[in-house]
């Protein structure tokens, strides 16, 4: 071939990146393009974004290309390149939003029109979506993680691959400009795939092993790759393969397996975003004034005052915690779990469709867990995974001074806490 155009979308990586790998391969002159969509409201995750493509055009270049940077509409841009340079094919990774899906049928007509050659191929998750599959008649995926943990488990995944050696671009191509990335970018994670990586080798040597027992400890921090997994900046399947078989790797890896788990549920079920996966009785409520409360830290719960006040201040939230405000707001507060999601997608740097979704469904009893009923009580959770209160304390100053038996129960405080509700939203709790 003569010249391919790879279009990069949430795989912004040169290692084991297999529509690159194969169009380095296969052709002369291959063009890696990014198309910047108005359309796409980035709003938090702009800053991250933009550090990725920057690094990714360091990457390229280092490799003899480049990042061409487009405007607009990626179909229409892409189809425009590929006339340019006069590629005869357009490569792509596959994805499983409804907006990805969108965009690829979208993309395979136009290139079938001008006579284009289309395809896709796996990386965005580690076992493409529908590649498991159930034996009962009639279920295209898998409604409960167990099983498909099981059968994932099993499967042979595919190799990992290694960054091309060597690729070019055809003569006379216009880079384009990147966008600006800020000095104090947004969130408490950069972007781009080389810090990324750096991330993972100092997880892989120095926090993996202890994982499966500090992993619900709200105050640690974890692995902090899920902004680096949600753009593509590393790869889920090197992180897969680099785990495996570690001390610790088994429950971190079933981490990842859950992030495909909701993927092969969202390629199913598009609407996972907007309608209830499974049909539950409930009426939500509409509390304007406590909704608000929830969005800015002020119910008067502590621990789910300090997880939303970190959601802002950082762009990221500790796992067991988002758990514990998503079930506040949905069963403790009875508002709609879409407000949550929404809320979350806005601000969460690692704000990803299948997997927000899919855990908002989840604690709302809507989704897939098998126990829809379950409530994670916030108080039994905060003195058992922050015992010491050391993580309230970070992001909630005004109980800093309150001893360890009082931290997560500022309520019993005689005559209150200035600045601080006097009583939680919903009732004072029990552990």
């Amino acid at each position: 071939m003569e010249a391919v155009v790879v279009l990069f979308n949430r795989d912004l990586r040169v290692h084991d990146h297999p529509a690159l790998a194969e169009a380095c391969a296969s052709a002369r002159h291959v063009v890696p393009l990014f198309v910047l969509d108005p359309a796409i409201a980035a709003r938090h995750r702009r800053d991250f974004l933009h550090a990725c493509l920057h690094d990714l055009r360091s990457s390229l270049r280092a490799l003899g290309g480049n990042l061409a940077v487009r405007h607009g509409d990626p179909v229409a841009q892409a189809v425009r390149l590929a006339a340019e340079v006069g590629a005869s094919a357009v490569w792509a990774s596959e994805d499983v939003s409804s907006l990805a899906r969108r965009r690829e049928r979208r993309l395979a007509a136009e290139c079938e029109t001008h006579r284009l050659e289309f395809r896709l191929f796996p990386g965005v998750t580690v076992v493409p979506p529908g590649a498991l599959t159930p034996g009962s008649a009639g279920a295209n995926h898998y409604r409960v993680f167990s099983p498909y943990w099981r059968a994932w488990s099993g499967m042979v995944h595919r190799p990992v691959l290694g960054a091309p050696h060597r690729l070019r671009l055809p003569p006379g191509v216009d880079p384009g400009e990147l966008p600006e990335v800020p000095p104090e970018p947004y969130g408490i994670v950069r972007g781009g795939e080389s810090e990324g990586r750096r991330r993972l080798d100092h997880w892989i040597r120095h926090g993996l092993a202890s994982y499966a027992e500090d992993r619900d400890r709200m105050a640690g921090r974890t692995s902090m790759l899920s902004a680096y997994l949600h753009f593509g900046c590393v790869s889920p399947s090197e992180v897969v393969d680099r785990a495996a078989g570690r001390p610790g790797g088994e429950e971190y890896v079933r981490q990842l397996c859950w992030r495909d788990f909701h993927y092969q549920v969202v390629n199913d079920f598009p609407e996972m975003g907007r309608r209830d996966y499974r049909d539950r009785d409930v009426e939500w409520r509409r509390d304007e004034e406590a909704e608000a409360a929830w969005r800015e830290g002020m119910t008067g719960v502590p621990i789910v005052d300090a997880g939303m006040r970190q959601l802002r201040a950082e762009g990221w939230m500790h796992n067991r915690v988002r758990l514990i405000t998503g079930s506040y707001l949905t069963k403790r507060l009875g508002i709609d779990w879409r407000a949550g999601l929404a809320h979350f997608g806005e601000w969460l740097v690692d704000g990803d469709m299948a997997n927000n979704s899919g855990n908002w469904q989840w604690v709302a009893g809507t989704g897939n867990d098998t126990r829809p009923y379950r409530t994670l009580n916030p108080l039994r959770q905060a003195k058992k995974f922050d015992p010491d209160g050391e993580y309230v304390r970070r992001y909630v100053p005004e109980l800093a001074s309150l001893p360890d038996n009082l931290v997560h129960e500022p309520w019993k405080v005689r005559g209150g806490v200035p600045g601080y509700p006097a009583s939680p939203l919903g009732g004072e709790l029990t552990a």
